[in-house]
């Protein structure tokens, strides 16, 4: 009976149509995009069901539904349109028994914005990193002394080919399955070139199997241009230089039996490894060698740990080739690198503590937490 009543009073006194509708382009978007808001009319009998929103070419006519939106709704997004054309929009409110349109609101044009005022934090921090390189690049090409923290595997290296020299072994280098393309194996090359100098030097063979026929090339080189640096290019041997299989684990075997027949007297696995590190470190243990690891994949950094003498972790082993040649590219790099990684430690944890006492701030400080509300919001990035 209610009902009836409310539904016979709603249609006498009318529905009102939506109020204050407004269309505008989409703020920070690539176009090809309309927002509409609008308010739900006041004082209705009968609670409005649904909102329907009109588009069309023209102000008078040729109106046709594009969305549709819930009764408490108050805005919607047109994605559908295209840029440069001019649209006109209206927005039907409806109930079960009426329905009302508003007046037409137009003209409006999707464009493309060429600046996300939304992503003005991700800006500020580029330029502040790029200074920081910039400066650190500077002052390292004028030669000012900056220092460089140790890395304890790189020192160790000439400890070992100096045991594997005095035992009478030889020498192993690895490069696991990595790729001429992956950075990691790249930044072994230069710490193959070092070890490649000292086994030259103290005239210690040096192996280096392969599982990639295009690192192999690489290596070789490598090795033959460190022995000819060192004046011994007569005691390079390809042979000592080679490929033998793609396959993971048949790699894995190949190494094996290497380091099981030869008894290397030092180890150096810097690359690219996947399961098979555990089981070619074992094997370099059970014979006795000194092993030094590197490597970027953080699943076998426990193992490696675990089995071996020395591992560099993570970039330390980017960091090897300016802690072997401070160049000035490199040395500004890596010190900017530094730079920025302390900051990096100093804010997440300062935004812990200040996050933990969160809760204190807006009892009895709330002026400050509303503060640090504002600051974290502006320093994460709003995708």
């Amino acid at each position: 009976m209610l009902t009836t009543t409310c539904i016979v009073l709603g249609t006498l006194l009318g529905l009102m149509p939506p109020a204050t509708v407004s269309a505008s382009d989409t703020p920070n978007d690539q176009g090809q995009s309309i927002s509409l808001t609008w308010a739900v009319p006041e004082g209705e009998s009968l609670p409005i069901t649904s909102f329907k929103v009109l588009r069309s070419p023209s102000p008078d006519s040729g109106f046709a539904v594009v969305g549709t939106e819930a009764g408490t709704s108050t805005g919607y997004v047109d994605g559908e349109v295209q840029d440069g054309v001019r649209y006109w929009y209206a927005v039907e409110a409806k109930t079960d028994a009426d329905s009302a349109r508003s007046a037409a609101v137009g003209p409006v044009e999707s464009r493309a914005q060429w600046f996300n005022t939304a992503l003005v934090n991700i800006l500020v921090v580029t330029v502040v990193i790029c200074a920081v390189f910039l400066y650190y690049l500077q002052r390292a090409r004028k030669g000012a002394k900056m220092y460089v923290r140790k890395i304890a595997g790189l020192d160790a290296i000439d400890d070992a080919l100096g045991r594997a020299t005095e035992m009478g072994k030889p020498i192993l280098f690895s490069f696991g399955l990595g790729y001429i393309t992956d950075l990691v194996v790249i930044a072994a090359l230069p710490l193959l070139r070092k070890v490649a100098k000292k086994s030259a030097e103290y005239s210690t063979r040096l192996i280096v199997p392969n599982s990639d026929p295009i690192v192999m090339t690489a290596a070789q080189e490598t090795v033959k241009e460190a022995y000819t640096e060192m004046g011994r290019p007569d005691f390079y041997n390809p042979d000592n230089v080679t490929f033998l299989t793609s396959d993971q684990f048949g790699y894995a075997a190949g190494v094996d039996g290497i380091i099981l027949r030869e008894k290397p007297g030092a180890i150096f696995w810097l690359g690219y490894f996947y399961a098979e590190s555990l089981i070619m470190a074992e094997t370099g243990h059970a014979v006795g060698a000194i092993q030094l690891a590197g490597t970027t994949e953080t699943t076998q950094l426990p193992f490696f740990v675990a089995a071996c003498d020395y591992t560099m972790i993570g970039e330390e082993i980017y960091a090897a080739s300016c802690y072997l040649r401070p160049e000035p590219v490199l040395l500004g790099t890596l010190k900017g690198e530094d730079f920025i990684r302390f900051w990096l430690i100093v804010l997440v944890t300062a935004t812990v503590l200040l996050g933990t006492a969160g809760a204190v701030l807006s009892r009895q400080a709330p002026v400050l937490n509303t503060m640090f509300e504002t600051v974290v919001r502006w320093a994460t990035p709003a995708y």
